[in-house]
């Protein structure tokens, strides 16, 4: 378990990134499905880059903020989810997976912004001690974990989602059934083989601040 300054510190890093994952993520699955046709978006509010209609007191801080005093190795949590009125899409299982893949992709666009902050601090003068140096390269690692989190095949998440449009009806109906033991598999996964995660998360993060030009 970290020491309150450590734990202090993380906040003060970590809380800009997260909070920029989470709303995007969310955001992301808003302004697709509005484009898609979904109506309900701009009615409920969710159509938006402001936090605050996003954020759940529970996912958004309770959470979070457990997972760093504890020590846990992965700073989770969550936003409000999106709900999605599919009867709006002209084609289900088409723009069902363009809604479910816009999430990871807004976490994407994140990280890539992050990347260009990291840049053009260094350019402008800071070091990696500075704390928009160090908060930006947070902000790298955590977007590339949310999007490679949510695109785990595990029902409710995203890549869950993706995975059941794209099986035959019958398949994708047992397939359903995984929901209600995907938080339990996640732990498994989180607990018992981090490196299903991790890998793929720094690969992401290495290749986006490669591609942008700045050292990780």
């Amino acid at each position: 378990m970290p020491d309150l300054s450590q734990s202090l510190f993380l906040i003060s890093v970590m809380a800009l990134p997260f909070l920029l994952a989470i709303t995007l993520h969310e955001a992301g699955h808003a302004f697709a499905a509005h484009y898609l046709g979904d109506a309900s978006q701009r009615t409920s509010g969710r159509l938006s880059l402001n936090p605050l209609v996003h954020l759940d007191p529970v996912g958004s801080v309770v959470i979070p903020l457990l997972a760093i005093f504890t020590g846990f190795p992965f700073l989770i949590g969550y936003a409000k989810p999106v709900m999605i009125q599919p009867r709006y899409f002209t084609k289900m299982k088409r723009d069902m997976i363009f809604v479910a893949f816009a999430g990871p992709l807004g976490n994407l666009l994140v990280a890539i912004l992050c990347a260009y902050i990291v840049r053009i601090a260094v350019n402008a003068g800071a070091n990696s001690n500075d704390w928009i140096v160090q908060t930006m390269y947070f902000g790298i690692f955590m977007n590339c974990l949310f999007m490679v989190f949510n695109l785990l095949p595990i029902p409710p998440l995203d890549g869950g989602g993706i995975v059941e449009q794209l099986l035959p009806e019958a398949l994708a109906e047992n397939y359903r059934k995984i929901a209600p033991y995907g938080f339990v598999l996640l732990i498994v996964i989180i607990v018992f083989a981090k490196p299903v995660i991790v890998v793929p998360t720094y690969f992401m993060s290495n290749l986006i601040a490669g591609l942008v030009g700045v050292p990780l």
